[in-house]
């Protein structure tokens, strides 16, 4: 009889559902465990370590994926932040700036968080090389920007990227252009878990290699393992060492993610003097936000609840603007010295988000990950600021693009800031549909991009083109039905205008 069904027919015959389960997760544990040095063993001697330290990773994530038990918050326990808690950025800014400023910038390292892929917009390769304006990509603007901010203050704020296995190369090609800017650049590598099968709950590769058949058996374990591989890559330390005391992070797809030296300045100058190790970016809710993570005060700690982690009775409250009226942007604080103490403390605690995929062969898989905001009530003296909206410009989709893109936005020294011409502060609503969700399908549809200063609104479906300097006011809606096109002829004024049905413009 095996050791594994001895302790099982022990386990029942002692009546216990929970020790039961515990056998089943132990072997459980000890079967990944197998899988995995059998893995390990296929790694060539230069990635040994490398490819240890991620499949270490990978079971600790593991081992705590299978001690968790249903939602990962108490619903009950949730209350509203404090009200000192959230600073409103109007408060941060009135503190003015010290003269000093440069010393301060000195201390800070830029991270920006660089391991997604184009592929959602129809693009291959990384999508902080994608052109958004102007032929500049993301990273382009990203470098534009520190290289301003150490050219106007005379400093040295290095950029960090952290790259993804299925970035990282050609990430590092394209940094060459950029050897003559004023701006050091950095690359790590956030780690390479194994998928593990839905019903097995084992990893579906079987070597280290990811082509062929292992291309889709490894996945980049989101953005919360950005503070293992950090200090796995040795940067921190390297950063701590050259005086540095605080990274700012955020995606490298929120164009309005700028170096923002206010908050930098209440961060280093701490009104109470109690040093901030971890300051999150707030912005109000709109209709849109309503699935974003929120803000709240959970155990005397603030805590991030991300919409997954909310039970089914109450994810209608949670989407409640009235109730939860902030998001997370993304735009994080963090200081230098926390995380290096946090880490070596094994003491950051991030909720594993368990997330669902289907291979191209038909498995069924999912993947473990993390989120870098959900650290936060790991970290001490933590603050909310409630920023502007402008601080938040994620381009996810060809709609978002085309609203950077316009003359809604002006671009100085890698900066998007809101057009003055524009009237009203807020963005408008565009929804384009799926005729323009690839990006190169979306740049042959217009021939230039729209005068959009006074839009409101905009949703365009089906087979629809612009020709060039079309302007659009108020409330747009362009719909050409199922066989049928519309081509927006040069120069239309639309101002509050539905067009539907077939509208040829022919060349005679």
């Amino acid at each position: 009889m095996s050791r594994f069904v001895q302790d099982l027919t022990k386990a029942m015959s002692q009546g216990g559902a929970s020790q039961f389960q515990e056998v089943i997760r132990q072997e459980l544990e000890l079967s990944v465990k197998k899988e995995l040095e059998k893995i390990l063993i296929t790694a060539p001697s230069p990635e040994f370590e490398h490819t240890k330290k991620d499949l270490d990773g990978f079971r600790k994530l593991f081992h705590r994926f299978l001690q968790e038990k249903g939602p990962s918050v108490d619903w009950g326990k949730i209350q509203r932040p404090p009200e000192d808690s959230i600073q409103p950025y109007e408060k941060i800014k009135a503190r003015g700036l010290p003269d000093n400023i440069s010393s301060v910038l000195n201390k800070l390292v830029v991270v920006k968080l660089n391991g997604g892929l184009g592929t959602s917009m129809g693009c291959k390769g990384p999508k902080s090389l994608i052109g958004v304006r102007n032929e500049n990509t993301f990273l382009d603007l990203t470098v534009q920007q520190i290289e301003h901010l150490n050219k106007t203050y005379n400093t040295d704020v290095p950029l960090v990227l952290m790259n993804s296995f299925n970035t990282d190369e050609d990430t590092k090609k394209i940094l060459q252009k950029y050897s003559h800017c004023r701006v050091k650049i950095y690359t790590f590598n956030q780690s390479r878990y194994p998928r593990i099968n839905k019903e097995s709950l084992l990893p579906v590769a079987k070597d280290v290699s990811y082509s062929g058949e292992n291309t889709e058996a490894w996945y980049p374990p989101g953005h919360g393992d950005i503070y293992a591989s950090f200090y796995n890559s040795g940067l921190l330390d390297i950063f701590i060492g050259e005086g540095k005391e605080y990274i700012f992070v955020s995606n490298i797809d929120n164009l309005g993610a700028t170096v923002d030296l206010y908050i930098l300045n209440h961060l280093m100058n701490p009104p109470n003097g109690k040093p901030c190790e971890f300051v999150m970016e707030v912005t109000n809710k709109t209709r849109a936000d309503v699935k974003g993570g929120t803000l709240t005060q959970y155990e005397g700690k603030l805590r991030l609840v991300e919409i997954a982690q909310v039970p089914k009775a109450h994810v209608d409250e949670f989407k409640s603007v009235s109730k939860f009226k902030i998001f997370n942007t993304n735009n994080l604080w963090i200081s230098l010295a926390a995380v290096k103490r946090l880490q070596e403390q094994n003491a950051i605690d991030m909720e594993i988000i368990v997330n669902p995929k289907t291979l191209d062969g038909g498995l069924n898989v999912i993947q473990l990950e993390t989120a870098v905001g959900a650290a936060i009530k790991s970290f001490e003296n933590s603050l909310g600021i409630n920023v502007p909206r402008s601080r938040f410009l994620p381009v996810k989709t060809t709609s978002d693009l085309l609203l950077v893109m316009s003359n809604l936005y002006s671009l100085n020294a890698g900066s998007l800031t809101m057009s003055e011409k524009r009237e009203f502060p807020t963005v408008p609503l565009v929804k384009l549909g799926s005729s323009f969700t690839k990006v190169q399908d979306y740049l042959r549809r217009f021939e230039s991009i729209p005068d959009m200063l006074e839009l409101d609104h905009l949703t365009v479906s089906g087979d629809v083109t612009f020709g060039k300097n079309v302007s659009l006011k108020g409330t747009v809606i362009i719909i050409a039905n199922h066989g049928d096109r519309i081509d927006i002829p040069p120069g239309a004024v639309l101002e509050n205008k539905i067009v539907s049905g077939n509208l040829r413009i022919l060349d005679h």
